[in-house]
């Protein structure tokens, strides 16, 4: 079975190139990020036509993710029980939802904008949410992950410098310890082997010519329960997708399991 995780940075401008992937990559069960579009106007009917069931939790313009399956697609819950919210709005950030014998979460994490900014306390209240509600699964005995843009690097050796982050959000202290904590559920982070390179990083900007020096963060993650990190056999970057016009700016990290 293939699992993927997949920051897309707007549906509708990667349309072509998800529908392309998808076939080619044999990917049965994709959990997708910032699909920046209201429910109604996500791609279902397209992703039918190649055989692909969709969950979606999506509002609009900003956020916005999806579990999308061709092997079922089952137990849906949309949001976190115990939602902080941000300025008094529950965000969709999160989607669950039950594909053949393994459970996944798609999740994705708040920026946290400036370590004084709101979204920053915001972004660790969000994270203690995520662990009460994936606590149970974590524990159990069926295959169980939680993937998606956790927008946190969680070493040093997840960024290009760690210098140039210095005093900016995704590398702190407070940041790390809540992915910490997140694994302490019952979770552990499967850190999927880079196709070129020393270090599989997933996200890399737009600007600066980042990618092509290869300036870059490992932030979409893959955080398993005992059952599912046993039976993974293969992870990997998928950094061609980062390539050539029209790409988001982060890669789909696949996972493939023995189930």
């Amino acid at each position: 079975m293939r699992i993927a995780t997949w920051n897309v940075n707007s549906i509708t401008a990667r349309l072509p190139r998800l529908l392309a992937w998808l076939e080619s990559s044999g990917t049965d069960v994709l959990c997708l990020q910032e699909a920046k579009v209201a429910a109604e106007q996500f791609p279902t009917d397209q992703l039918r036509e190649l055989g692909y069931e969709a969950a979606v939790h999506a509002t609009g313009r900003w956020n916005g993710v999806a579990v999308i399956s061709r092997v079922g697609l089952e137990d849906v819950v949309k949001g976190l029980p115990g939602d902080p919210g941000y300025d008094g709005v529950e965000e969709p950030r999160a989607i669950s939802a039950t594909c053949g014998p393994i459970r996944v979460w798609s999740v994705y994490v708040p920026n946290g904008r400036e370590v004084d900014h709101p979204h920053y306390a915001y972004k660790l209240q969000w994270f203690d949410a995520l662990k009460t509600a994936v606590a149970g699964d974590a524990t159990g005995s069926r295959p169980f992950a939680v993937l998606g843009d956790y927008n946190v690097a969680p070493t040093d050796d997840d960024v290009y410098d760690v210098a140039a982050f210095e005093g900016l959000t995704h590398v702190t202290p407070a940041e790390r310890a809540a992915l910490a904590d997140l694994r302490e559920a019952g979770l552990t982070d499967v850190v999927p082997r880079p196709l070129k390179y020393d270090h599989p990083y997933t996200y890399w900007d737009y600007r600066q010519l980042c990618f092509p020096k290869n300036r870059g963060m490992r932030i979409d993650l893959v955080y398993g329960n005992e059952t599912f990190s046993k039976a993974v056999t293969d992870s990997y970057v998928d950094r061609e997708e980062r390539k050539g016009k029209g790409a988001s700016d982060h890669a789909p990290v696949v996972v493939d399991l023995d189930v």
